[in-house]
């Protein structure tokens, strides 16, 4: 029996009263963004217009980059917001409703990022997995446990099969140094548009909670979120 899509639809209401509803479809098993066939796509979305330095992709097998191609409605439609445009977001997904009157360069990252883990990149499809358990606008702190949680749950599945884990978490830090490589080639992207900053801020965040990750296991901040695994009688003794 064939399962559901995953369906993740933003709906923005804006301080105009207009609304934009965005539906994010993911295939269940690959998590992968189901969208429809492109017709003519902008010059922005080639493979090799700001080229990622890291991208391991073809320009003849994949003449445009997947990321831009798949995100080119949401930018058309705030290519001319202020970053600081206050919207009435709602994220529904088919278990529950996220709500926040945040500014839309908030929204609109929560909803990049989402683009950007799915679309078919192989160095940003590492964050699949968070996007199966989606959670909307985030903080810093939640954003690191996430990423941490997921990639130790990955270690102890690659302990399952026989290979050896990387407990000390030196493959995450390698990857968000790859993925931080990307968004510096993304903001490159987005800045060559006319507009105002909406999309370009978006991403900034996004760059920022991969740049938070790593400096946090780099500089071993993660000992400040030690303490809700400490045993708790032996907290109470001391």
């Amino acid at each position: 029996m064939e399962k559901d899509n995953l369906i993740f639809s933003y709906r923005f209401k804006r301080e105009d009263g207009s609304t934009r509803i965005f539906d994010i479809q993911l295939d269940p098993q690959s998590l992968e963004l189901i969208y429809e066939p492109f017709s003519a796509l902008p010059v922005w979305t080639d493979l090799d217009f700001c080229k990622c330095p890291n991208c391991p992709l073809d320009k003849e097998k994949t003449p445009y980059c997947p990321v831009a191609a798949n995100m080119v409605n949401i930018v058309e439609v705030f290519k001319d917001s202020k970053s600081f445009e206050n919207a009435n977001v709602l994220i529904t997904t088919s278990q529950r409703e996220y709500h926040k009157k945040a500014s839309l360069q908030q929204g609109v990252s929560s909803l990049l990022g989402m683009i950007m883990a799915t679309a078919g990149c192989p160095i940003l499809s590492n964050l699949k997995p968070m996007v199966r358990f989606h959670l909307p606008f985030a903080s810093t702190e939640e954003t690191i446990y996430r990423a941490v949680s997921m990639y130790l749950v990955k270690q102890f599945f690659i302990g399952q099969d026989g290979k050896e884990p990387d407990w000390k978490l030196n493959g995450l830090m390698d990857i968000y140094k790859e993925i931080h490589e990307v968004n510096k080639a993304f903001f490159s992207r987005l800045s060559s548009l006319k507009g105002k900053d909406a999309n370009v801020n978006a991403l900034i965040i996004l760059d920022n909670f991969a740049n938070s990750i790593n400096f946090s296991i780099d500089h071993h901040k993660l000992s400040k979120i030690k303490w809700m695994f400490d045993d708790p009688v032996k907290r109470d003794e001391e």
